[in-house]
């Protein structure tokens, strides 16, 4: 049976007393820092300021991130990796805490939504991507290629990931689909490993970890996604749940690979 340690607090004091190189794998979704006076939303289809909660306001966002990380690195083991979710908000500030950690950088995963939300201003972009930091401590890391090559239809798995945004399963305003966390938890950790979400939130990692039989460990500030969180972990089914994912990607790839080849004999 899979270990599950929900743990409500600030991840600055709590991820210290969490052991040394204990954990296989981390994944965070870190506030982006994009609350207050000076920043803009849409809501309801008219601009209002975005106020995510107090979790997402922070004074300095790089000595914040420098703390958390430096702690992350510390708890995990030689050969596991972490995951760092961001936008430009914040991405840039990680990546050179990375290098200054002396951190082997793996990759820069971009999550492509090709579902994003039109925007309202006519003066930039529709933002439709977020990006994934994957680092470690040394070059010899866990890292399942073939469960990699099963979850991509059989070929090699790219770091653009088309991945749509989802309708959120709770009120947690930046909730990850349950399908990105899929891809990062069966690619980077094994079965009965241990999974770190420091900034759990409506708790999308402990769910999956869960249902994938990982021990898991999540850290959450606000008392609301705590308790969100905790009940939804709670509910999860793991019985049998690996075996007919891997069936289902088997099934599907089977049917590509005919389709390709029906395609190839006329």
């Amino acid at each position: 049976m899979v270990n599950i340690k929900l743990l409500k607090g600030n991840a600055l004091e709590l991820l210290k007393k969490i052991e040394d190189k204990s954990v296989n794998l981390i994944f965070a979704d870190p506030p982006y820092n994009l609350s207050g006076e000076n920043y803009l939303t849409c809501k309801s289809g008219k601009i209002a300021v975005c106020d995510k909660g107090l979790w997402d306001q922070i004074e300095n966002i790089y000595e914040f991130n420098s703390k958390w990380v430096q702690e992350c690195v510390r708890v995990l083991k030689d050969d596991g990796t972490i995951w760092i979710s961001g936008t430009l908000h914040n991405h840039p500030s990680i990546g050179v805490i990375l290098k200054k950690l002396n951190l082997w950088v793996i990759n820069d995963i971009i999550w492509f939504k090709n579902n994003a939300p039109p925007l309202m201003q006519k003066n930039r972009f529709v933002p439709s991507t977020e990006l994934i930091w994957v680092a470690s401590k040394t070059k010899k890391y866990y890292f399942n290629y073939e469960i990699a090559k099963k979850l991509n239809n059989g070929k090699q798995m790219r770091n653009l990931w088309e991945i749509p945004a989802e309708r959120h399963k709770t009120p947690h305003p930046t909730e990850k689909p349950e399908k990105l966390l899929e891809r990062i938890i069966l690619i980077g950790s094994k079965e009965e490993d241990t999974v770190l979400d420091p900034f759990m939130g409506s708790g999308t990692t402990g769910v999956v970890a869960k249902r994938y039989n990982r021990n898991f460990i999540g850290i959450e500030i606000d008392d609301n996604y705590f308790e969100i969180a905790e009940k939804r972990i709670a509910s999860v089914r793991t019985e049998g749940i690996l075996l007919k994912l891997l069936e289902k990607i088997e099934v599907g790839n089977n049917i590509q690979l005919q389709f390709q080849s029906g395609l190839t004999t006329k």
